[in-house]
């Protein structure tokens, strides 16, 4: 289970260190800062993100899921306001790093077995 929660920590961080590089708004100041912007990431969003889920459920309905990029944005965006040195300047910014990070995730999930691992449990 930790060793799962790391791999994905790296691969969060990738995701992020790439959005830092490709999507203006969006800054980094050193690796330690991704580190632990990428840890920040993974416990925010598996505690955190369940519940802002669940009480915008009839909104992410409505708009057959596109709120989930905007949800996914606000995560990251909470990661920036908890982490100096981490920073999103924007809804725009945040959403194309949530996309970025989001398929920087899937592909690790494919690379490392994730999701096949998922489906024996």
């Amino acid at each position: 289970m930790l060793a799962r929660f790391i791999v994905r920590a790296i691969f969060a961080a990738f995701g992020l260190w790439l959005a830092s590089v490709l999507v203006p708004g969006v800054r980094v100041d050193d690796t330690v800062t991704l580190i632990l912007a990428a840890i920040l990431l993974g416990v925010v969003n598996a505690f955190v993100r369940p519940v802002v889920f669940v009480l915008t459920l009839p909104l992410t309905i409505v708009t057959l899921g596109l709120f989930l990029l905007v949800l996914n944005a606000a995560m990251i965006g909470l990661v920036a306001v908890l982490l100096s040195g981490f920073e999103v300047n924007g809804l725009i910014a945040g959403v194309l790093a949530a996309i970025v990070t989001g398929v920087t995730s899937w592909i690790g999930d494919i690379v490392t077995g994730g999701e096949k691992r998922e489906r024996r449990s």
